[in-house]
């Protein structure tokens, strides 16, 4: 049995796969210019924060592992596990809603413990 994505979840998946390949020009494509990001550091509004918010991480990123991905018309989520330079494993799991073809919210949510325990390590 063969089904087609949900259009957030298309949007997602697509999103995930552009950032995850280290392309944040692509993956901000998907991202809608008003965009309100609920994240550990605090709330990041717009599309120009929300790179400056991503585009570090995605440089640091050496692979990434889908673990779970849902969604419907307007909601997706999309868990994984990332290896880092800096940490060999980092779940993250983003919960966004899209209108028009663009991520309009994100709620990401991720364990900063280990990048703090390698940034101790490394002083």
């Amino acid at each position: 049995m063969t089904s087609t994505p949900s259009p957030a979840l298309q949007i997602a998946l697509a999103y995930y796969e552009a950032w995850t390949s280290k392309d944040i020009d692509r993956a901000m494509t998907y991202i809608a210019d008003n965009i309100v990001c609920d994240a550990p550091p605090g709330r990041i509004e717009g599309a120009a924060a929300y790179r400056a918010f991503m585009a570090p991480f995605v440089q640091i990123v050496t692979d990434a592992r889908m673990i779970g991905a849902f969604g419907d018309e307007q909601t997706a989520l999309v868990m994984y596990d990332t290896e880092t330079v800096p940490v060999k494993s980092a779940p993250g799991a983003e919960c966004v809603t899209v209108e028009d073809g663009k991520i309009v919210h994100s709620t990401f949510i991720f364990d900063r413990a280990p990048f703090d325990a390698a940034r101790r390590a490394a002083n």
